[in-house]
């Protein structure tokens, strides 16, 4: 349901508030957010998509990519549980990353999104037209 305030003027949904009316819950969204929207977690999710990927093979999928973002991007997707690192006890150490199976329920989201800026393409597009003069 979505309702107007008088005082304001300003429209919101009534169940998303109520979702977000605890919060720790707020806080949670709010940085589920960030973190999807940041520059590399999305680009590091899709290389992970074909199942265990090594470091090396990571920052070559992941274009422009330093190794110490690519490190602290894998560590904040592993502490969110999206990531899982695997360590084999060889010579020379050998790492894996893959997606966890909560990882994976983020692939149905993204390419929503997807297609929600395919649907849309023009009307964006038209718009960034007419605001850029």
């Amino acid at each position: 349901m979505t309702v107007v305030p008088a005082e304001t003027g300003v429209t919101f949904d009534t169940e998303l508030e109520t979702q977000c009316a605890v919060p720790a819950i707020r806080s949670l969204v709010r940085d589920v957010f960030t973190m999807t929207g940041d520059r590399w977690s999305m680009p590091v999710i899709r290389a992970l998509n074909d199942g265990p990927v090594r470091f090396g093979h990571l920052m070559v999928a992941v274009e422009g990519i330093s190794h110490r973002m690519l490190t602290r991007t894998l560590r904040a997707l592993e502490r969110d549980g999206l990531v899982t690192r695997i360590s084999y006890p060889e010579s020379p150490p050998r790492v894996e990353y893959e997606l966890t199976g909560l990882g994976d329920t983020l692939r149905e989201p993204v390419r929503a999104f997807i297609q929600w800026t395919q649907d849309h393409r023009a009307e964006i597009e038209r718009s960034r037209v007419r605001f850029d003069g």
